[in-house]
């Protein structure tokens, strides 16, 4: 069986119950997977900074949401199109991928934003080392042969795996592939996996926990999926439990009290506020 969530959800977890995951940083507030997005999210009281990442032509890992340039990109010559896979590290780091942002979100539009390019996953441990939490999933890792091994590389080599100071675990990977995630555990068995599911309803996510938890540490799971039934099953297969993507303060303090451990959001700081109330709360009832 798979090193398991430290065997009891809570001791990983530490003191705080739910944690804060910034999806693509803070990337509501700034272009997302840039250094800006990450900056942010870390002083919004994100307890991980997530990362997408795929595998260039030169077979290093960047990080992106999107398998091509198309929605986020533009090349130093006004365009940048196609796969991420048929472009070099130095292809991708002339583009620009602050530009999209300031037109689409004008309210919060800075003018260094054009000048944030696409980020290696060695150039975001090399800035944050071990002050951060990561969470990276491995995008279409079909597409990528060997994206497993080389992430496995880059995080030990950072000194990242194993960090025993780190609360909660300072580096997990997710992904919706399961033979992605037997291949990390097979690389580096004591890093937690987390295996995402697209379903959205409970019964079907509730049906794949036993063979899960073989070899995975928990599940992330669209938001609506996510009821007392489906934390409670979880939580028996000694799982954790992650939703994404949430950004309603309502939804939040639904999910936080069907128990769950942690919320994937663009805004941070929402949560951030949602959960110091709840610890208030806590605080004052017991005395």
């Amino acid at each position: 069986m798979a090193a398991t969530w430290a065997g009891h959800r809570q001791a990983a977890l530490g003191a705080r119950e739910v944690v804060n995951v910034a999806h693509r940083g803070a990337s509501r507030y700034a272009p997302e997977h840039t250094m800006a997005s990450y900056d942010l999210a870390l002083q919004l009281g994100a307890d991980y900074i997530e990362q997408d990442v795929h595998m260039t032509a030169d077979g290093a890992l960047v990080v992106m949401h999107d398998a091509t340039l198309d929605r986020t990109a533009l090349g130093r010559d006004g365009s940048a199109t196609g796969p991420v896979a048929h472009k070099t590290l130095d292809e991708l780091r002339r583009c620009d991928v602050g530009s999209w942002f300031n037109q689409e979100f004008p309210h919060f539009a800075r003018p260094e934003y054009p000048l944030m390019t696409v980020p290696s996953l060695d150039e975001v441990f090399t800035r944050y080392g071990r002050t951060a939490n990561y969470y990276i999933e491995t995008k279409h890792p079909e597409s990528y042969p060997g994206i497993e091994e080389e992430l496995v590389r880059l995080i030990t080599g950072h000194g990242l795996a194993g960090r025993p100071e780190a609360t909660p675990w300072g580096v997990v990977v997710q992904s919706f592939s399961p033979v992605s995630l037997r291949r990390v555990h097979e690389l580096a068995p004591a890093l937690p996996l987390i295996q995402l599911f697209s379903v959205q309803d409970s019964a079907s996510v509730q049906a794949n926990l036993a063979e899960v938890r073989s070899y995975a540490s928990g599940i992330g799971v669209f938001k609506t999926s996510v009821d007392h039934g489906l934390v409670a099953a979880a939580h028996a297969c000694d799982l954790c439990i992650h939703a994404y993507t949430v950004n309603d303060q309502r939804a939040m303090k639904r999910l936080v009290g069907f128990g769950i451990d942690g919320v994937f959001t663009d805004l941070p700081d929402r949560l951030d506020d949602v959960l110091h109330a709840r610890r208030t709360r806590k605080r004052a009832t017991l005395g």
